[in-house]
């Protein structure tokens, strides 16, 4: 529909006009949710470079294709393309709009995601506390937009382990959420899970699980049970499971999750993606290392042909596969050696039991000791 009317808007009023950049930039955006680089970056490359000459540097369209790009770029892994950009738009929105401007600070925080994805959390969370006292100043304590940059916050925590910090920060998170929003608002139910998580990553089962099921029963009721936010709660449950070794509970809400996800976003999506590899990781923690290496290997191809090769999820994925592999090796050679040690045991004893009244025949079998050497020193793969 958006790129129907987009094709329209181009044919009648010209690649220039502003209604059809905003249109083009309206169906960039959904490639960027559905995970679609490659067509949202090209389309927010069009957009700004057209921006710019029609509009203006300093036009706010221009900003916010520059920010869209930028996040295009965040979400392939290009952090240096994504850092240039977001530092561009924080300095040309300070000039325009102002230090406190809502759009600057959006697009502070956009910069300190950026630094948060690679790891640079110093610099993230001086961003973040940045955003959010300024947020708090001009907009107020129970903004949006001042409890998305608390949330952030107490992301970085969490990431740094710095457990007691996030976890303060989450519970006044979910108070407030929950007198401004109301309780089975998406937010407030976000709020809930980053919780749990918290309580997860400590070791806390219990209260992470019971937080996690008070989540997904609430978003099934209220977004429905195919909803991307219920899917993403119920994989946090999953994650609970497995992490309590609770395998057959874990893999029914993984098979669950990655089968609706295949149907509903398609193979080659981010959340199917992550889906799959939840999956695998609970067939490895049951040694079932086939049904891993398969699943593995299709995430693989998924995350070459979503993310690029040089992706962080891409390199992540492939350190999986080849860990599993490995585990099935091991795993293949120990039992072959067991089977060779048990049978030479066996033959032993019946050659000793016999010896007294007979000479005991010869094994037909032939010996095996050569071929699981060559076995072990080439890693072959069963």
């Amino acid at each position: 529909m958006a790129t129907a009317s987009m094709d329209v808007r181009i044919k009648i009023l010209g690649e220039k006009d502003k209604s059809t950049l905003r249109s083009k930039a309206m169906v960039a955006s959904t490639y960027l949710d559905q995970g679609r680089w490659t067509e949202a970056e090209q389309l927010f490359v069009e957009v700004m470079e057209t921006s710019r000459t029609v509009l203006g540097a300093e036009h706010p369209d221009t900003l916010m294709s520059m920010a869209k790009l930028a996040s295009t770029y965040r979400n392939q892994g290009r952090w240096k393309e994504s850092e240039e950009l977001d530092v561009k738009v924080i300095e040309t929105s300070r000039t325009v709009l102002g230090a406190e401007h809502p759009d600057t600070l959006t697009s502070m925080a956009n910069l300190a995601t950026t630094f948060w994805n690679q790891g640079r959390w110093k610099e993230a969370e001086q961003l973040f506390v940045k955003v959010m006292e300024t947020s708090r100043t001009v907009l107020g304590a129970e903004h949006p937009n001042t409890l998305t940059s608390i949330a952030n916050l107490a992301s970085t925590y969490r990431n740094q382990g710095r457990w007691k910090e996030a976890e303060e920060l989450e519970v006044k998170l979910i108070e407030t959420s929950r007198t401004v929003l109301g309780a089975k608002h998406p937010s407030t139910l976000t709020c809930m899970a980053n919780l749990a998580s918290t309580y997860r990553n400590q070791g806390r089962r219990k209260e992470s699980e019971e937080l996690e099921v008070k989540v997904m029963e609430t978003l099934r009721t209220v977004l429905g049970a195919e909803h991307p936010n219920t899917l993403t709660s119920i994989a946090n449950l999953a994650s609970t499971y497995r992490n309590q070794g609770r395998w057959k509970e874990a893999e029914e809400l993984e098979v669950k999750v990655m089968e609706t996800l295949r149907t509903v976003l398609g193979a080659e999506h981010p959340s199917t993606l992550t889906s799959m590899n939840n999956l695998a990781l609970t067939y490895s923690e049951q040694g079932r290392w086939a049904e891993a290496e398969e699943l593995q290997i299709q995430a693989v191809v998924g995350c070459k042909k979503s993310y690029g090769i040089q992706h962080p999820h891409t390199h992540t994925a492939i350190s999986t596969l080849a860990h599993i592999q490995r585990m099935r090796r091991q795993a293949t050679w120990t039992d072959l050696v067991e089977e060779e040690l048990l049978i030479s045991g066996l033959q032993r004893h019946e050659q000793h039991r016999d010896s007294s009244n007979k000479v005991p025949e010869q094994s037909t079998r032939k010996p095996r000791w050569r071929w699981l050497n060559r076995l072990r020193d080439r890693g072959h793969k069963q």
